[in-house]
């Protein structure tokens, strides 16, 4: 059953870009909205993750859950996912691993 999915990106490369216009519209830049079946949100996920380079990427969409929803980010980025006691929150990293990662 297809459900609302949420996916923003940032600095993913314009074929990214144009795989996702063609399941979503995007009301902002980086930021694209949909419905989708589960398949469909797992197969644009999975390009998205694999292509999305020095960018970044946050998938949000429902799931039989305490919260109702799930996350899933690709890239490296200074907030990082964290599972606590079953519901996901968002960390962020000390300053030092953002430094350490932009050096490389």
């Amino acid at each position: 059953m297809p459900s609302m999915t949420v996916l923003s990106t940032t600095s993913v490369p314009d074929h990214v870009r144009g795989a996702l216009t063609r399941w979503m519209i995007e009301p902002t830049p980086g930021l694209y909205v949909g419905t989708l079946s589960a398949r469909v949100r797992e197969e644009l996920w999975r390009v998205v993750s694999a292509s999305v380079g020095s960018g970044a990427a946050v998938l949000i969409h429902p799931e039989a859950n305490e919260q109702g929803y799930a996350l899933q980010t690709a890239g490296e980025r200074r907030r990082a996912l964290a599972d606590f006691d079953g519901l996901t929150l968002v960390a962020f990293r000390p300053e030092e691993y953002q430094e350490m990662t932009d050096r490389s």
